[in-house]
């Protein structure tokens, strides 16, 4: 599957999935906004991957993100974002979503497990609530948070132009 076939719709996504867990996969998701990509981040989706068969990555929308991170952000836009993202090997699937959180995307797509990066605990996951209702499984993965977007974005800012 090229990358541009990876990134769906919601409405695309909640029929895919339907016909992995008919095969007994179990899915995944994972979500951020990862506005430039960096090796915490592919720690973070490959350790997502480890916990399912199928990884489902939600990528915050333009607007969703700029409420998030700020004025300035995103540098790349949600399609771009995704691109990106999706051509990380351990992913199968990407959406982009609206909201701040991804409660309503885990209302629609129903994953076995909810993957979260080390910056979080299971007690601080935002959606925890939603999860628990749905019985979705929380999963803290990754690698220690010592990666930050925003930080390489302002390194980058700050690099002296010529």
């Amino acid at each position: 599957m090229n990358t541009r076939e990876k990134i769906l719709s919601v409405e695309a996504l909640v029929g895919r999935l339907a016909g992995e867990r008919e095969r007994g996969r179990r899915i995944v998701l994972a979500n951020g906004c990862f506005d430039l990509l960096h090796a915490g981040h592919v720690r973070f989706l490959e350790g997502a991957r480890r916990e399912g068969d199928v990884l489902v990555v939600g990528i915050n929308s333009d607007a969703s993100e700029r409420r998030l991170k700020g004025a300035g952000r995103p540098v790349m836009p949600a399609e771009a974002r995704a691109q990106v993202v999706a051509a990380v090997r351990a992913v199968d699937f990407v959406v982009v979503f609206e909201e701040d959180d991804v409660g309503a995307l885990l209302e629609r797509l129903r994953p076995d497990v909810h993957a979260k990066g080390t910056d979080y605990t299971v007690e601080t996951v935002p959606e925890r609530a939603v999860s628990k209702r749905l019985g979705i499984r929380v999963a803290i993965v990754g690698d220690p948070k010592n990666h930050s977007s925003g930080d390489s974005i302002q390194r980058i800012r700050n690099f002296p132009h010529e």
